[in-house]
């Protein structure tokens, strides 16, 4: 029987839609995004793709898998119902106080983005749990009980539940769950003890709380889609893609929305990990371009970096702290406001600038005759020649020149440059700002930038990342078969994964091997409900035991992992030699005297990685004809061949300028570069030595 696998990626602009068949067929589509029902474009991009298959709903056997944007837009846009926060007596302010850090020490007008839930939908709860975990204070039922009817007078419809040390007994916010569920069942509760059970009060009270503000999102959202998969005549589940990386379940993510905040881009960077076990590339840097925004993640031993925290809503872009943080394990990347709806204009200093803020798609940039005023990156990319208005999207969507060449036009009038400088203006802009936030991830991390591939996807990826490869060293850029809708596949070719934490703060030299085995068996034995839940047998699931260690003192950590079960037993002596290798390599030093101390334990649950795969054609035999346009080129009109794609001899090296058109992406190579295509279908552009 011939299977096929379906998966649609929500992003700010587009949805795009990937329909892969066993033997390696593939259909694609992409369509606007729908933002007044993400469901519309959903369905829309599906019913695309089954159609050029010739398929109904019924004939898919295989996976459905979704990535989407939904509760990034719900936290961004702050249009959640009323929600309700419980906090332990004397802690209530503790979304405004924060951790008392400045992201900005020397700015006088600091702003910080504001709490999610106010003060006057904070209820205090007179209960303390000690920070050994034993209870000083229980909670007490009747004072649950009305907070739990005030919650329902005020229309409150979820809470979040972060009482002091949770983490370490959860006993009080169980009660809190309880209560509520007899007197208030409609309001949904999210704890922290399940949510985040970490230490650092702030970043779990954050945490749970972001859970709470949309969780009344995505349940109605994921049951609705699943309602209407089944009205449709398909048979299988949706999984649904988290922010490390791995899918679960649809109804097990509906109740831990804050694990799917970065589903869209965890995808990109896992299929980056793919691709970089097919070249043999140990270590690349994934750079993922859409219509919002652009994404930078390190690969490293064809793993991507992974942190135990993020922030979403920074006021700063650059800068950690300036956000809402959020404890939960996730794929290390770096992401701005810089896409093909990233909107140009001029700062009050006369400079050129493009983003945070992005056209979308509605009403999208100028060309795409919506309803826009501003000029967008796409606008600049159709004037200077980069883009053929009559070829977007294979001429389904055809792109306004005119449009945008006079809004391009009226931008620069502001700063005394012509339609087609301002336009390359507008490109190298846009380039710069993605090569800046890739060097300042990298470095951050450790990581030498310098001379590493670049994986190059998403739909506007192949039109930047050339001049994103030269900006930052690079000397090597693969553009993959797929590259549009590249996330959406990688959501096929991902295994079901959940990552877990638990705290338990104790020096190595004094480790309970027993309390140990207690923390990292409750953690298996949780992931192991997930992912049968999401239809894995339990003999197909694996582990991988990871720890945060620290210098005794120290106020952050390392996370290693783990080559032994500390479930049989442990070894601190291989702990502490894997923590000081890591050091060195972050710090470039090791405290040898310092004495090491236990934060957390992490456990990943994950499946087998799937046996799907896209075919890859490649051509021979004669060498295709291009055609040829201008390209302005700094500023300066260069005839610059045009290849279709899809007629590209395996082999056979072009020199830049080059444009390669596909219909759902356009490739744009420099000069200075060369591009070849692969045998497995991927095009690939080397700078050449300079003499």
């Amino acid at each position: 029987m011939t299977r096929y696998s379906l998966a649609v990626d929500i992003g700010g602009t587009f949805t795009d839609a990937v329909l892969l068949v066993d033997d390696g067929r593939t259909y694609v589509d992409k369509t606007l995004t729908t933002h007044g029902n993400l469901l519309e474009g959903f369905f829309r991009g599906v019913n695309l793709v089954m159609g050029r298959a010739g398929i109904k709903p019924a004939d898919v056997n295989d996976v459905i898998v979704h990535a989407t944007t939904v509760v990034t837009n719900a936290l961004i846009e702050r249009k959640g119902p009323p929600v309700g926060l419980i906090l332990t007596k004397g802690f209530t302010d503790i979304l405004y106080i924060r951790d008392e850090h400045r992201y900005d020490m020397y700015d006088p007008q600091i702003e910080f983005a504001e709490p999610l839930i106010p003060r006057e939908r904070t209820w205090a709860l007179d209960e303390r749990v000690l920070a050994d975990g034993s209870v000083e204070t229980a909670a007490q039922v009747a004072e649950i009980e009305a907070i739990a009817r005030d919650c329902l007078a005020r229309g409150i419809e979820s809470v979040g539940v972060s009482l002091i040390n949770a983490y370490r007994n959860g006993v009080n916010e169980a009660l809190v769950a309880e209560v509520f569920a007899r007197v208030a069942p409609e309001i949904f509760v999210s704890l922290s003890s399940e949510i985040a059970p970490q230490m650092r009060e702030y970043l779990r009270t954050s945490t749970v709380a972001i859970n709470a503000y949309t969780v009344p999102i995505t349940r109605p959202y994921l049951n609705a889609l699943i309602a209407e998969l089944e009205k449709q005549g398909f048979s299988q589940q949706p999984l649904i893609m988290l922010s490390n990386g791995g899918v679960i379940g649809a109804g097990r993510a509906g109740t831990l929305p804050v694990r799917m905040i970065e589903s869209g881009p965890a995808a990109g960077a896992l299929v980056a990990c793919y691709f970089s076990r097919i070249f043999g590339l140990p270590d690349l840097i994934s750079f993922d371009m859409g219509g919002t925004t652009a994404k930078a993640c390190m690969i490293q031993n064809h793993e991507p970096l992974v942190t135990g925290t993020f922030e979403v809503d920074r006021r700063y872009r650059f800068k950690p702290g300036s956000g809402m943080p959020i404890t939960v394990p996730s794929i290390d990347m770096i992401e701005i406001g810089a896409g093909g709806g990233s909107i140009a204009w001029v700062d009050e200093l006369g400079l050129l600038r493009t983003g945070p803020e992005s056209a979308g798609s509605i009403p999208g940039p100028v060309s795409y005759g919506r309803g826009g005023q501003e000029p967008c990156v796409t606008d600049a990319d159709v004037v200077l020649g980069i883009l053929d208005p009559d070829r977007f999207l294979g001429g389904d969507m055809k792109l306004d020149a005119a449009a945008a060449r006079a809004a391009i036009a009226r931008l620069g009038a502001k700063i005394n440059l012509t339609a087609e400088q301002t336009a390359w203006g507008t490109y190298e802009v846009v380039c710069e700002q993605m090569a800046s936030a890739a060097r300042t991830h990298a470095t951050d991390r450790g990581v030498d930038y310098r001379g590493l591939p670049m994986l190059a996807f998403g739909g506007a990826g192949p039109v930047h990342a050339c001049l994103v490869a030269d900006l930052i060293e690079s000397k090597q850029v693969i553009y993959p078969p797929l590259a549009s809708v590249l996330s959406a596949f990688g959501t096929l070719v991902t295994p079901a994964q959940i990552d877990l934490v638990r705290s338990q703060l104790c020096p190595m030299d004094r480790l309970d091997p027993d309390a140990a085995r207690g923390f990292v068996s409750q953690m298996t034995e949780e992931g192991t409900a997930a992912l049968k839940e999401a239809g894995l047998a339990e003999a197909d699931i694996s582990f991988v035991f990871g720890a945060d260690l620290r210098y005794l003192g120290q106020q952050s950590e390392l996370r290693i992992e783990l080559p032994f079960d500390p479930r049989s037993g442990l070894n601190t002596g291989i702990m502490r030699e894997i923590f000081e290798r890591e050091y060195v390599a972050q710090y470039g030093l090791k405290l040898a005297d310092m004495a090491i101390e236990l934060v957390n334990w992490h456990v990943t649950a994950r499946g087998s990685l799937p046996d799907r795969a896209a075919a890859h054609v490649t051509k021979g035999g004669t060498r295709p004809t291009p055609r040829s346009r201008v390209v302005h080129f700094r500023g300066k009109p260069t005839e610059t061949a045009v290849y279709t794609r899809s007629e590209l001899m395996e082999g056979e090296v072009i020199a830049g300028p080059v444009i390669v058109e596909e219909r759902e992406t356009t490739i744009f190579v420099l000069p200075g570069w060369t591009i070849r295509l692969h045998p497995n279908g991927s095009l690939v552009a080397d700078k050449m030595t300079e003499l």
